[in-house]
């Protein structure tokens, strides 16, 4: 039994590594491609495009996201994750002929419907979890993402240089792959018994976090959770902006500074995970990983020196030890037969964090750094993330002092 646990976290890890390096593939070189498609040579409205297709994606994965999840509660993990794999090969599709920017838009639509691969992996770590491996189980999906970050933008980088549609059509490919290899290979991790009926009235946004209520030991977690998602935007979204505009960075050099953010993540939330977490415990990793969040942000916010960027990754990566150990304590007070629900509703409220963020960021950037500006201050986005993290950090403490909740 525990060597079959194990494998499906190897499968699972496995599945996710070719997911996350499809999308870093297609992220250096975005803002070229959009500056392409409008025909203007602005960073600044590059920058707010660039929300608004983050935005198009989070809205339908918002409104899906809770009906993937129930109806991996019913049917199964497998076949939900299959569908989302196949949904981002299709996207990429969209995305390498695109003659026009609406055709990014539809693209984007797409994988919002069917953006359910970390939704549903969430689930699955959960289904085969027990209480003292769940932040470790939990740290390999940051661990997947990590190492996927070291080898997408860096290849997307290179790939860039032969043209802005190139890695998009390899991404395509490497998603369509990851379907193919998840359909021979992914084992069912949901047991016929801890299954439950598909309820439409608990399949909506609304319907689905309304069922959180039940458990009101998580909610400051939730909110804590929440915060954390909303201030990585201010990185996700706006870091090839920024360092373009600041630094005058090419695709190239995004595309490597991006494989060192997915070095660092991979070995924090991979390695030092399985090894801090279980020597200071779930709540001190929240505590201490927030506060290296916090502290990274305001490092960004005000470098002055494009080195800068390479060395303040360090603590902010490092802040990486508070998600899996949120997520463990959230997912540990859940009963099995709703872990997919609940993952739906979070990742509903994630992508509220991704309709918000994104538009929020990138509009930020775009004012501070706009001919007409009062104040140049392109690191006000991070400034604002910082913030954001400090009140998360203040939230999990609240939720972490509540006396139902079992840590």
């Amino acid at each position: 039994m525990a060597r079959g646990k194990k494998a499906a976290i190897g499968f699972i890890f496995i599945t996710l590594l070719i997911d996350v390096i499809g999308f870093g593939l297609i992220i250096p070189v975005m803002p070229k491609l959009i500056s392409d498609l409008l025909g203007i040579n602005n960073i600044s409205v590059a920058a707010q495009y660039g929300g608004w297709l983050t935005f198009a994606y989070a809205i339908m994965q918002f409104l899906f996201a809770p009906v993937l999840g129930n109806l991996s509660d019913q049917y199964g993990r497998r076949p939900v994750l299959l569908i989302s794999l196949f949904g981002f090969g299709i996207d990429y599709l969209f995305l390498s002929f695109a003659p026009t920017i609406g055709w990014l838009f539809i693209g984007r639509l797409i994988a919002g419907v069917t953006g359910a691969s970390f939704t549903t992996a969430t689930a699955y770590i959960a289904d085969i979890s027990t209480n003292e491996n769940r932040a470790q189980n939990f740290g390999m999906i940051g661990a997947a993402f990590g190492v996927g970050f070291i080898i997408g933008p860096m290849l997307g980088g290179i790939l860039g240089e032969y043209g802005a549609r190139v890695p998009f059509f390899v991404a395509a490919g490497l998603a369509l792959a990851n379907g193919l290899y998840g359909y021979f290979v992914l084992p069912e991790s949901l047991d016929k018994s801890n299954r439950r009926p598909f309820e439409w009235r608990r399949a909506n946004p609304v319907g689905s976090l309304m069922q959180l209520k039940k458990y009101p030991a998580v909610a400051g977690l939730v909110v804590s959770l929440v915060l954390i998602y909303l201030a990585s935007h201010a990185v996700q979204s706006n870091w090839s902006f920024f360092n373009i505009e600041k630094f005058h960075w090419s695709p190239k050099k995004i595309g490597i500074s991006l494989g060192l953010v997915g070095l660092l993540v991979g070995g924090v939330q991979g390695g030092l995970v399985r090894i801090v977490n279980p020597k200071i415990g779930n709540e001190k990793s929240i505590y201490y990983g927030l506060a290296l969040y916090t502290l990274g942000l305001l490092l960004f916010a005000f470098a002055s020196e494009s080195w800068m960027m390479f060395v303040f990754l360090i603590p902010y990566c490092l802040g990486g030890i508070a998600g899996p150990a949120l997520q463990s304590i959230i997912s540990g007070n859940i009963p099995p037969n709703e872990q997919g629900e609940l993952q739906g509703a979070l990742t509903s409220l994630i992508s509220a964090t991704s309709i918000i963020g994104p538009l929020m960021m990138t509009n930020l950037f775009a004012y501070f750094t706009a001919a007409s500006t009062p104040i140049y201050f392109p690191g006000a986005a991070f400034l604002l993330g910082a913030i954001f993290m400090a009140f998360s950090l203040v939230w999990a403490y609240r939720g972490l002092h509540t006396k139902r909740v079992k840590k």
